[in-house]
């Protein structure tokens, strides 16, 4: 077990710190200064989907409240603030002409960002894809790749010329398999098949993206964000640590494998059978090169670990995920598990090698309550995000190229098919005002950058 308090002398001294967000979740504003539709709009408007019927139509009305945000963002001592650009607030149908003031916004953001010194860390794709291209089939076909590596292209030459960190997608697993498999996110399509192809086509418009950045910001760094967690067997059998490998087949290698060149894993290509995008009839020549375009960096977004269980005829993976008893647990019910922190980050060094390794996301979810002043005393949450920068410290003394860390998130938003159900923010908002105070957990890491600072005579 790591030692659970962080030490800010241990991290280097040009070290990433800082929040993050995106821009569904934050923004509002869905029908301003000509932006289009996204699967977004369309999914909280169908009936059932999102608890208690919530849409992210104001969110935290940051459209309309940058200046103050941005403020906040910089009171918070960070060096970096992550956060995700609207592809229908570009090109409003997907493709075609640009839309001037939708960009104009971000160069707002960009600029009021490195106004304040702070570094900018542009996600391309945070799953608001815009309605006309899933009306076209969305991420199962391949004109979708295609258009986002244009959609790239139009935002790199615009902003690239301040911005040097791009992020192609961020969590292309959950677009795949929450969005198309199980249909718990948007466009909330309950097909298998059709999820193994928008993984496809997902990895090939990451390739065409890396493309366009490299083509139009030639001095950025790029890379893409997964989600990923360390599996553990359930027990030490060989039936366990098999499951457990399957589990970890479909959670990470399915996108680290092709994404560090090698091609999608043949264990799972063999487990999948018909599912798979070579079954389907996906692979085109070259896709091999195409999804696995030399990166700068890995983003990582970690919030728990997995445990398998052998589970003979249930699922595809024949596997089930088991619930640890004896665990701390969030209020999304995932285990808190730095230690698993540490063992992922040193995995994919020693597994991957890859240049640098960012923590795009990391962060918990507990039932707030603020007092009569509207402050968060999350003593969970804030536990949580120790616990965690400690794990880092400890896989950076093992070895792992950690660069960064981004806290999830900079406040509460609209959380996807929990609506505003659920709070990840260090910073309370307070949706009937739109009052922002930092939680304690806010509190907490703008004084660990404080001390960092001076650690490292900043």
């Amino acid at each position: 077990m790591t030692n659970r308090i962080p030490d800010p002398a241990r991290f280097p001294a040009r070290f990433t710190w800082g929040v993050a967000t995106s821009s569904y979740q934050i923004e509002g504003a869905p029908r301003e200064d000509g932006k289009g539709p996204s699967i977004w709009d369309t999914f909280c408007r169908t009936p059932g989907k999102v608890r208690g019927g919530d849409t992210g139509d104001v969110a935290c009305d940051h459209y309309h409240r940058l200046d103050s945000d941005l403020d906040m963002i910089r009171d918070l001592g960070v060096n970096a603030y992550r956060f995700s650009i609207s592809w229908p607030r570009i090109l409003p149908h997907g493709r075609g002409a640009v839309n001037q003031a939708g960009l104009d916004f971000y160069q707002r953001l960009v600029d009021g960002l490195l106004t304040r010194g702070i570094t900018p860390w542009a996600t391309l794709y945070h799953w608001d894809l815009p309605q006309t291209l899933e009306d076209e089939g969305g991420w199962t076909v391949r004109g979708t790749a295609e258009a986002f590596g244009t959609y790239s292209a139009v935002v790199a030459a615009a902003l690239g010329d301040r911005v040097k960190h791009f992020i192609t997608l961020n969590e292309p697993w959950c677009s795949a398999y929450l969005g198309y498999g199980i249909g718990i996110h948007a466009p909330g399509r309950h097909d298998l098949r059709a999820s193994f192809a928008a993984t496809h086509h997902l990895l090939v418009g990451h390739g065409r993206a890396m493309q366009a950045i490299r083509g139009q910001a030639p001095g950025a760094q790029a890379g893409i964000t997964l989600n990923l967690h360390h599996t553990y067997p359930a027990t030490d059998t060989p039936a366990d640590r098999a499951a457990a490998y399957r589990m970890d087949g479909f959670q990470n290698r399915w996108y680290l494998d092709p994404v560090y060149g090698r091609g999608y894993p043949q264990d799972m290509v063999d487990l999948l059978g018909d599912l798979s995008p070579q079954a389907q009839g996906l692979v085109l020549p070259g896709d091999t090169e195409l999804m696995g375009q030399p990166t700068d960096f890995l983003g990582v977004n970690m919030y728990s670990r997995a445990v398998g269980q052998d589970a003979p005829g249930e699922g595809f993976l024949h596997a089930r995920q088991i619930r640890p008893e004896g665990s701390a647990y969030t209020g999304f019910d995932w285990e808190v598990a730095p230690d698993s922190l540490t063992d992922l980050l040193v995995r994919l060094q020693e597994d991957y090698a890859p240049d640098a390794i960012y923590i795009t996301e990391n962060g918990s979810t507990y039932p707030d309550v603020a007092d009569e002043d509207g402050n968060v005393n999350d003593l969970e949450r804030t536990q949580y995000l120790t616990e965690h920068l400690a794990a880092t410290q400890e896989a950076l003394a093992r070895g792992a190229k950690v660069a960064g860390y981004f806290a999830w998130s900079l406040m509460d938003n609209f959380e996807w098919a929990e609506g505003y159900d659920k709070r990840f923010g260090i910073v309370h908002v307070d949706f009937g005002t739109q009052v922002r105070t930092p939680k304690l957990s806010g509190r907490t890491y703008r004084d660990f950058l404080a001390r960092a600072g001076q650690a490292v005579g900043a």
